[in-house]
């Protein structure tokens, strides 16, 4: 275990999780070197953990950078061999994390290991699969062995800390949606193996954030996920499409916009105006990349 402990470093990022589901997921892996970024910036939250656990280092981010920035930040900081990122809804114990790091020694040209994963009921989740711009969803939940895949979640994935500085990182730009498909878009193209491993499980119980503000919940999520795809398809030259269909819908929902904002139908003008500030986003980048 030592050694293990010695090879391996796991970040986590938080961002208003709930406190039991952050314990639960630190108790499984509270034998490692572990840090966290704070995306909240809770210093009463870092205190609390500091109080139950041995945490390497602890970043508090004045602002909510997104989950690739925060990553980053953490994976900068560690100073062993091999990287668990890990997210704080994750439960993974100190065997299959051991899986992890035997396979990926054991595979030659493996960048990423990846464990299988479970929801909370123990049943089988969704896993590895292809490419968003496949349209497709490679189910691996049937196969009884290590597979080679397109695309696994960020949730929880082993790899050197060598292999992602020399990839460059996670990139910025997307704040936490399509993240884990552009990096290992990125890796395909480097001809390095993404690898799901079976042995190794991971449950996956999908917290919720306690963002008590239900506008400010329905900003955050529909405004970065329209402006993650629209980015992710555009590193592909394949945004043409989505970005012409917005576009169209763009006076639209304006006007949706203030006429719900009018009859205090908050959510939905909340959603339309988060999607016309995403595209505008959007074309700023477009306008400074040509």
């Amino acid at each position: 275990m030592n050694s293990l402990k010695n090879e391996i470093t796991i970040t986590i990022v938080l961002y208003k999780e709930e406190m039991n589901l952050i314990c639960q997921c630190l108790e499984n892996i509270k034998n490692f070197k572990i840090i966290i970024v704070d995306n909240a910036g809770n210093a009463d939250l870092k205190k609390n953990i500091e109080e139950k656990f041995k945490i390497y280092k602890y970043i508090l981010n004045k602002k909510n950078y997104g989950y690739s920035k925060a990553t980053n930040q953490a994976i900068k900081q560690c100073d062993t061999e091999y990287v668990l990122a890990l997210q704080a809804d994750c439960l993974i114990s100190n065997k299959d994390i051991l899986i992890l790091l035997e396979s990926h020694k054991k595979y030659e040209n493996c960048f990423i290991t990846s464990p299988t994963f479970y929801d909370k009921d123990s049943k089988l989740s969704y896993n590895g699969g292809c490419l968003p711009e496949k349209n497709i969803k490679m189910d691996v939940l049937n196969l009884e062995g290590d597979t080679c895949v397109e695309a696994v979640s960020t949730a929880s994935i082993l790899f050197k800390k060598k292999d992602i500085l020399e990839l460059g990182l996670l990139d910025e730009n997307f704040f936490i949606y399509f993240v884990d498909d552009d990096l290992c878009r990125r890796i395909k193209l480097k001809n390095k193996s993404v690898i799901q491993i079976f042995d190794a499980k991971n449950q996956h119980v999908h917290g919720q954030i306690k963002v008590k503000n239900v506008l400010k919940r329905t900003f955050i999520r529909n405004y970065n996920f329209t402006f993650d795809e629209l980015y992710y398809f555009s590193k592909i030259n394949k945004h043409s499409e989505i970005l012409k269909n917005l576009k169209k819908k763009i006076p639209k929902y304006i006007f949706k916009s203030f006429i719900d904002l009018f009859v205090l139908r908050l959510a939905q003008s909340v959603y339309y105006f988060s999607k016309v500030l995403a595209f505008y986003k959007f074309k700023k980048l477009l306008n400074k990349n040509k």
